[in-house]
């Protein structure tokens, strides 16, 4: 079975930035495509980019597109979601997403 652990969230200050770190360990055969999600209080949850097995393709929302940047370390297994310029309406708990499995989210939270 495979694990997804996010981390990297946090409070952050509008304007700033946060990297978020999505690690997939267990029994993992070969890389996946990855995405991340994210959701709200009171709202769905919905996402926010994603990136392909050879990370040759890349994804994002509207909402996101040209701050965010999704990639992968060198080895596949770890993916990074960059988010700079951060706005109070990111402010949710943030998911990653593969392997058909969900990590445990980690909380972004944007507030002067």
């Amino acid at each position: 079975q495979v694990q997804l652990v996010e981390s990297g969230g946090g409070l952050v200050e509008p304007g700033g930035s946060l990297r978020l770190s999505c690690t997939a360990s267990g029994s993992i055969r070969g890389i996946a495509g990855v995405a991340w999600y994210r959701q709200a209080p009171g709202k769905q949850r919905e996402l926010v980019a994603s990136i392909s097995t050879s990370g040759d393709f890349t994804y994002y929302s509207n909402s996101v597109r040209g701050r965010f940047t999704i990639s992968r370390a060198t080895a596949g297994i770890t993916v990074y979601l960059q988010m700079n310029n951060l706005k109070p309406e990111d402010t949710a708990v943030y998911y990653c997403n593969g392997y058909n499995v969900w990590g445990q989210g980690t909380q972004v939270t944007v507030s002067s």
